[in-house]
């Protein structure tokens, strides 16, 4: 039996794990610490440890993966998406250790890994390529030269990488240095590879993507392109096949330029040829995404085709599979552990309940009781609906939100929801800076917990405290010719509210009934779908499309705090710059600290006018949400 070791986690692995076993391959899994629980681990063939949770001592540690395949006596290793997947180091030790690696040969990768060296690929096979600059000259004067050639705006973007990864939007040239210092530092920690090339920007761009398969036979194969236009920072939120607002010519177009460039590049495998689409409808070359992309299923649901089986039989040397033709349209949205309320930063936590959707494919990295940690992406699951048209499927993948219940970390499912609700998305006309310019109508800000959440919080703390084969506890409070009832204190924030619940189960509240439904964290208020989760001291509440965390512990007794102010990590991650210096006065706003996590960089400023007396954190040190990085005195 030929044995495939999968070098990646979570819900990819999972999805290459299904086909394999379609296939009667034995499957190995990769984990580090973190990820012993979840379940990809528990549903391979095989699991082998490869180190510790920082990724650069486990996913990214390129003997620790191959002396794992060694050890399962591999002879496929498919990289997923991300990690190692378009590192041409890693395609030459899977290669020098007589295995195979699943994906374009190393040559391949390392070629289109050099975006500058992509875009000369491109322009030899005559697709259009936007104008800038991709010199060896990597100094700041050579880029000001260049970007008064090009123009303002441009766009600056790490030469190696991808996945929006560094990417800097300027738009004049005071902000050229700052955005050339910030892409460079985010370029060197995530690639390890600082170069730089610049572009014109393209104003209200729409993010236009070909699939395409290419075997050793010399055959090509183009799967239509998908728009991914929907984006935050860079980072893809929702796509979908195929691409709303294109016409027919330029679809031909596009499918040929995708094969042109592939054919250009002696491509091999599955992989991605991204394009961007100006409002007058002409299309620029950007890049090759030389792997699996997270967006696939759209893809295969609209062909009818397996893309990791087709990935699997071109590794094995056969030919692609014949041609099909596309039925329908398919829309995917990405579930991430995000608050989008403080600015999308990543949420981790203890997943109290969760409930996939059925009506929809879901591709999920997680499932109740697993724990989100800080050390990777913090995609929990994709949700992938198709219609007969585009319309059929965007109501459907807006149902399927509507079903998703997930409590114990902030996500961005209020966010999704009200993102397939906005005009330009039902419309079909959605461009790559619609999020930003229309976040404050996509994030309305937290809503206060209505009377229903408090009553469910209680209703589950109750229920957790009591337990069936205890009638003392069971019973719960009572007095003579009354019915039973409880009081339970819930907070939010500052605000407490008692609770009094009427009724052993189920139980009345200010005329409503909270009643358990028919599994654990079920619940109903008045006959409608609820969720509640009791964990230690919070509860977790889901309600008419809101969540809410609401605290049970007593409150903590206040104490006086010295005269300070706060220079706390916003969240958990690595600390990429250090500009405090103790005993430096500074104003309000100037930036302390700059601190990345999970492809996201963000500034730490001075909270008021003041002096840093003592500087906490270093440069390269890992820190947690709401950890003290510097101390501080306000002025007086």
């Amino acid at each position: 039996m030929t044995t495939l070791l999968v070098a990646n986690r979570g819900e990819i692995a999972r999805r290459i794990f299904r086909t394999a076993k379609r296939m009667r391959l034995r499957t190995v899994a990769t984990y580090s610490d973190a990820d012993a629980g979840l379940p990809f681990v528990r549903e391979a063939d095989d699991a082998i440890r490869i180190g510790p949770a920082p990724a650069r001592e486990s996913y990214l540690a390129i003997d620790r993966v191959i002396a794992a395949a060694r050890q399962a006596r591999a002879e496929l290793v498919h990289p997923g998406y991300g990690f190692l997947a378009e590192d041409p180091d890693f395609a030459r030790a899977v290669d020098a250790a007589g295995l195979v690696f699943v994906g374009p040969p190393a040559a391949v990768l390392a070629t289109l890994g050099d975006k500058g060296e992509a875009k000369a690929i491109a322009e030899r096979a005559g697709v259009p390529v936007l104008p800038g600059y991709r010199g060896a000259d990597q100094r700041d004067e050579a880029f000001a030269d260049a970007a008064r050639a090009t123009g303002y705006p441009l766009m600056v973007k790490p030469v190696a990488g991808g996945g929006g990864i560094g990417m800097q939007g300027v738009r004049t040239e005071r902000e050229l240095r700052d955005s050339l210092a910030r892409a460079r530092r985010v370029a060197s920690a995530a690639f390890g590879d600082e170069r730089l090339l610049i572009e014109r920007l393209v104003e209200r761009p729409r993010h236009v993507e070909v699939q395409i398969l290419a075997d050793g036979h010399g055959s090509v194969a183009t799967l239509g392109e998908r728009d991914c236009s929907a984006q935050r920072r860079h980072q893809k939120i929702l796509e979908e096949t195929p691409a709303p607002s294109l016409d027919d010519a330029t679809r031909a177009k596009l499918a040929r330029s995708a094969d042109a460039i592939a054919r250009a590049a002696g491509y091999r495998n599955a992989g991605t040829v991204e394009f961007v689409v100006d409002e007058r409808g002409d299309f620029f070359f950007l890049e090759v995404n030389a792997r699996l992309q997270v967006e696939h299923p759209v893809t295969e649901l609209v062909w009818g085709i397996d893309l990791v089986e087709q990935q699997l039989r071109v590794a094995l040397d056969e030919p692609l599979a014949p041609a099909v033709r596309p039925s329908g349209h398919a829309i995917e949205a990405r579930v991430y552990a995000e608050d989008p309320d403080a600015g999308f930063v990543p949420a981790t936590g203890v997943l109290a309940h969760v409930r996939w959707p059925e009506s929809v494919r879901v591709d999920a990295g997680y499932e109740e009781g697993d724990a989100v940690t800080r050390h990777y992406d913090p995609l929990l699951a994709k949700l992938v609906a198709r219609g007969d048209d585009r319309g059929a499927a965007l109501r459907s993948l807006r149902a399927a939100l509507d079903a998703t219940e997930i409590l114990g970390v902030r996500t961005n499912l209020a966010f999704l929801r009200a993102l397939c609700d906005h005009p330009a998305t039902r419309g079909g006309r959605v461009d790559a800076g619609l999020v930003e310019r229309d976040l404050a109508s996509l994030v309305t800000g937290r809503r206060a917990p209505p009377a229903q959440a408090y009553a469910l919080a209680a209703a589950a703390v109750v229920a957790t405290a009591r337990r069936s084969d205890d009638p003392w506890t069971a019973i719960g409070p009572w007095r003579l010719g009354a019915p039973p009832s409880t009081t339970v204190l819930v907070r939010d924030g500052a605000e407490d509210h008692a609770v009094r619940l009427v009724g052993t189960g189920p139980y009345e509240h200010e005329g409503r009934r909270i009643a358990r439904a028919d599994e654990p964290h079920r619940w109903t208020v008045d006959g409608a779908p609820a969720a509640a989760a009791a964990v230690r001291s919070a509860v977790y509440v889901g309600w008419a499309g809101g969540t809410w965390e609401l605290e049970t512990a007593p409150r903590e007794r206040s104490v006086e705090k010295t005269a300070g102010a706060e220079v706390a990590a916003p969240m958990p991650g690595v600390v990429l710059a250090v500009h405090a210096r103790a005993d430096a006065p500074v104003r309000r706003g100037d930036l302390l600290f700059v601190v990345e996590a999970m492809k996201m960089e963000l500034r730490v400023e001075a909270p008021v006018d003041g002096r840093v007396t003592r500087v906490l954190a270093s440069q390269g040190q890992q820190v947690e949400r709401g950890q003290r990085l510097a101390e501080f005195e306000p002025a007086r």
